[in-house]
């Protein structure tokens, strides 16, 4: 009992900080999840209200504690999800590696960057409509 409910401690404390990992401004995407009022600051208000939906997604059967079950579920969620990015990394890899050398040189690395492909109007900057509708793509092929 001590072990899940560790494990809950944890999760509740823990998982929006992977978000942040995916941002290159450390904290970015937390910030704009939290931002209710997109002030640019979290208020104790905002926190608790995160936490509160934390809790609502963590609770799946909706009874009002979060059980070892439902840790399980997330924990699974939680690994599912690093193995499907684990497999699109080698995927990625391999793609990078043109040559079949089993190496990535840094020109190999450099030439694959889809920027360009990604900037539908051209302009050298990538939107979030652009960012999005090139996610919608890569997650419609994975799938």
């Amino acid at each position: 009992m001590k072990r899940s409910a560790l494990i809950a401690a944890l999760l509740v404390g823990l998982v929006p900080l992977r978000a942040a990992q995916a941002q290159d401004m450390p904290g970015q995407r937390i910030l704009q999840r939290i931002d209710a009022n997109g002030d640019g600051a979290i208020t104790k208000d905002e926190m608790t209200a995160a936490r509160q939906r934390l809790f609502k997604r963590l609770d799946r059967n909706g009874d009002g504690v979060i059980d070892e079950k439902e840790i399980e579920s997330a924990r699974q969620a939680i690994e599912d999800r690093a193995e499907a990015a684990q497999a699109r990394l080698g995927t990625r890899w391999r793609r990078f590696d043109t040559n079949g050398d089993g190496k990535v040189s840094q020109q190999e690395f450099a030439s694959s960057m889809l920027f360009d492909l990604v900037d539908r109007n051209g302009d050298g900057r990538l939107s979030a409509d652009e960012i999005a509708t090139i996610r919608k793509l890569i997650a419609e092929r994975a799938n």
